[in-house]
């Protein structure tokens, strides 16, 4: 068991990393649309490269070993799973995950065909359901606590919503060094 909980856990290691990733090159592809020529299609170029190279080398092959691995490793305690309510909530959480991948290749796909639906701010906010959905995650994981669940929920608002105002923040900044630089 030790063996496919190690494998396991080097592969959500490897899907974040991708995801993390994936969305930073879809927030910088996304803000190349505002250079001009030659400038925009050199770097829309590069990003292309570098996300087909990231999603189809590193994170699908993750998920799907993460995927592997996880049921595995449930086989071995299958009964005490499936009962714990820490670990259903768990599972609920690694479904919105998998949603998120999902949605990351609609992203991922969008860009590939030069089609921009999404502001590069609006992609930072994205970025954070990621770090949301991990910090959900690795503490049900490790607390296995059904007692706790009402405050870890409430921490994790608090978290969300200072990740969304430290964006916000973010965005003001740039804006404002902006129209410092056109000054």
């Amino acid at each position: 068991m030790g063996y496919v909980l190690s494998l396991h856990i080097i592969f959500i290691v490897t899907w974040f990393a991708g995801l993390f990733y994936i969305v930073r090159l879809f927030i910088y592809h996304t803000e190349a649309e505002q250079k001009s020529e030659p400038d925009k299609s050199i770097l829309q170029a590069q990003y292309k490269l570098m996300e087909k190279r990231l999603w189809y080398g590193i994170t699908w092959p993750s998920m799907i070993l993460t995927m592997i691995f996880g049921p595995w490793m449930m086989s071995f305690n299958f009964s005490y799973y499936i009962t714990s309510a820490y670990f259903i909530l768990k599972l609920c959480f690694v479904g919105a995950l998998v949603l998120y991948h999902f949605q990351c290749h609609v992203m991922f796909k969008q860009l590939q065909n030069n089609v921009v639906k999404h502001s590069s701010f609006k992609l930072r906010l994205w970025n954070e359901v990621a770090t949301v959905l991990l910090f959900a995650i690795v503490f049900l994981i490790v607390l296995k606590s059904n007692t706790g669940l009402v405050w870890g929920m409430l921490g994790l608002i608090v978290f969300a919503t200072t990740l969304v105002l430290a964006t916000k923040l973010y965005k003001k900044s740039r804006e404002k060094k902006e129209n410092d630089k056109k000054l």
